[in-house]
């Protein structure tokens, strides 16, 4: 029994660092999923007070739809906070030689693109790909999305639908 129990604390104390350690993209992706899980059944439980519930119980139960959405909302804007515009802004300055332009050139001319624009599969065809984001500290891309440089611009472009999704405008010096 003895032995058990100092296998069990040793196998704790060398577990522990690790799972301290779980990287903050992880956890903030956990904390959203768990937001998520918590609207649903606040959701679930506002429907049940409508049905069966009295005018106050539903009031009760608006309220915490509400408050699980806020606190949805702050935590990712806390992740896009983290994973946003600050994150590579003070990394680019830290390591411009990573974000020099170079002398790079398309066959196409400039467009100042915004968010939701559909573009010519050209713009973002494979040869503009940015195949390393997380050198430049860009958050990941999601299924079917790929980022994609234009000029000094850096373009989010949904690549099945061809719309960009987001822009970083003078990414590259």
């Amino acid at each position: 029994m003895k032995k058990k129990l100092i296998l069990t604390a040793l196998i704790a104390a060398v577990a522990m660092p690790t799972m301290a350690a779980a990287p903050a993209a992880a956890q903030s992706q956990r904390e959203l999923r768990r937001d998520r899980q918590d609207i649903r059944e606040e959701q679930r439980e506002l429907r049940r007070a409508q049905r069966y519930g009295t005018r106050r119980d539903v009031r009760e139960e608006r309220r915490d739809v509400r408050d699980a959405r806020r606190e949805y909302r702050e935590d990712l804007s806390d992740r896009n906070r983290r994973w946003g515009n600050d994150d590579w802004r003070g990394w680019r300055d830290r390591n411009r030689g990573i974000y020099a332009r170079g002398s790079w050139r398309a066959p196409f001319r400039y467009y100042g693109f915004r968010p939701g624009v559909r573009i010519a599969p050209h713009y973002y065809g494979s040869r503009y790909y940015i195949n390393d984001p997380w050198r430049y500290r860009l958050p990941p891309a999601g299924r079917w999305q790929r980022w994609v440089r234009h000029y000094d611009d850096m373009l989010l472009v949904d690549t099945r639908r061809g719309v960009v999704i987001r822009v970083i405008r003078n990414f590259f010096w």
